[in-house]
């Protein structure tokens, strides 16, 4: 349920998240990530239809990218990553860039993982661990390379991990991405 303003400035999501975690969970994360934590509350209580048909509305609409200027979120930025991070939490879908301040050897235990250290425009330092298994590695990457991304974070007491960017071959989890020099690596 919106309000019904032209500017509304909250949503009521209601759902029931141990129904559908997957879906509901990762459609609930990123509209906190698109209008902020303080635009959403509810009950948790409707079907996942009603949650799947606001999140299309409200997107199509252009709502969401409207009420994120209102509340200073822009393109590039990584207020979301420093919430999660402040807040302990894991497991949100996040998307943000950074400069690479250093490639790290690939972590060949079980599928094999590209992995870089990037420092957000907040000075957070994150790890990108970027599945080679499933993605194409991201070519010729080298420290002080600006890159985008959009994965799943991770909290740890270094700043957190960003992993699942990539595609979901299973089709099960939101197809996460790596950019550098104008090519996605997925």
């Amino acid at each position: 349920m919106v309000e019904s303003s032209k500017n509304a400035k909250r949503v009521l999501i209601s759902y029931h998240r141990s129904d559908n975690a997957g879906v509901t969970g990762r459609i609930y994360d990123r509209l906190i990530q698109r209008v902020g934590s303080d635009a959403i509350f509810g009950v948790k209580r409707i079907y996942i239809t009603a949650t799947v048909l606001f999140a299309l509305t409200w997107t199509a609409c252009g709502s969401a990218d409207q009420t994120s200027r209102q509340n200073g979120a822009a393109a590039g930025d990584d207020s979301a990553i420093g919430r999660a991070f402040n807040n302990k939490t894991s497991n949100v879908q996040v998307e943000g860039e950074g400069v690479v301040t250093r490639i790290l050897a690939d972590d060949v235990t079980g599928s094999a993982h590209q992995r870089f250290l990037v420092r957000l425009k907040s000075g957070q330092t994150l790890l990108i661990a970027h599945n080679v298994d499933i993605a194409p590695r991201v070519s010729g990457l080298r420290e002080g390379d600006s890159v985008s991304f959009y994965g799943e974070y991770v909290w740890n007491e270094e700043g957190g991990k960003i992993h699942w960017t990539h595609h979901d071959p299973q089709g099960r989890h939101a197809t996460g991405w790596v950019k550098h020099n104008g090519q996605t690596f997925q």
